[in-house]
C-alpha cells in the first residue's frame, strides 16, 4: 500500500472516529452540529480516493454508533498434510483463509470455529493465537473501518468441504502453489509468516 495513501486513510478514519465519539457523548447542540460537520468532512475526504460518492460514504460512516473502536476479524490457519486450508470468495473470485468479523457474545475462538465451519464445512479446534495484526500496518489495499486481524492456528477434526452463498470452492494448498489471494483479507507475506509460526511453535506476534 502506498505510504501516503495509508496515512491519508488513517487521518480520515481518525476524523470519523472523533466525530462518532463526539456525537455519542455530547449533549451540547452546537457541539453536535460541529461533530456532524466533522463526519461530513471525513466522508468528503474519503470520497476523493474512492469510487463511492460522499453521500454513500457518509451514510456508511453514520451507521457506526457509540465509542469508535477497531473491528475484530478472525481467520483460521488450518494445516493438513503440510497444506493450508483456503476458501474462494464469490464476491471477488479470490482465495483467503476462512474467517470474518466476530459476532457479539462470541469469544474470539468461538468466532473462528464458527466461521471455519460456515465457510469450509470443516469442524476445527483452536490450538493457538498465531498473530494479532493491525490491518493498517500490513500490505492490504486501502480499507475502512480500522480492523484488528486475529489469526488462529486450528486443528482439523472432521467434516467435508462444502461451499455456501459466500464461498464457491474449498481446498488445501502447499505454500509454493498458493492461488490468487483476496488481499483485503490476507496477503502472501502473511501466509508465509503464519506457516512459519504454526510449524515452529514460536511466540504469538502482534502489530
Amino acid at each position: 500500500m502506498d505510504e501516503i495513501n495509508k496515512q491519508w486513510l488513517k487521518l480520515i478514519a481518525e476524523i470519523q472516529a472523533l466525530a462518532q465519539c463526539g456525537l455519542t457523548f455530547t449533549e451540547n447542540k452546537f457541539d453536535k452540529d460541529r461533530y456532524t460537520r466533522l463526519m461530513e468532512i471525513s466522508a468528503e475526504l474519503a470520497a476523493l480516493s474512492s469510487s463511492k460518492s460522499k453521500e454513500v460514504i457518509r451514510d456508511i460512516f453514520s451507521l457506526e454508533k457509540g465509542y469508535a473502536t477497531p473491528k475484530v476479524d478472525v481467520r483460521s490457519f488450518v494445516l493438513k498434510d503440510n497444506k493450508v486450508l483456503l476458501v474462494k470468495e464469490r464476491s471477488d473470485g479470490l482465495w483467503t483463509l476462512p474467517g470474518g468479523f466476530a459476532d457479539v457474545s462470541e469469544t474470539p475462538s468461538e468466532a473462528v470455529i464458527r466461521e471455519t465451519k460456515e465457510e469450509s464445512g470443516f469442524d476445527v479446534s483452536v490450538i493457538k493465537l498465531l498473530a494479532l495484526w493491525d490491518k493498517l500496518k500490513h500490505d492490504h489495499p486501502l480499507h475502512w473501518p480500522h480492523i484488528y486481524k486475529c489469526f488462529f492456528h486450528c486443528r482439523y477434526i472432521s467434516g467435508e468441504a462444502k461451499e455456501n452463498i459466500e464461498i464457491s470452492e474449498v481446498d488445501f494448498f502447499s505454500l509454493d502453489k498458493i492461488p490468487p489471494l483476496s488481499t483485503p483479507r490476507v496477503t502472501e507475506t502473511q501466509l508465509k509468516k503464519l506457516f512459519q509460526l504454526a510449524t515452529s511453535q514460536g511466540p504469538t506476534v502482534f502489530d
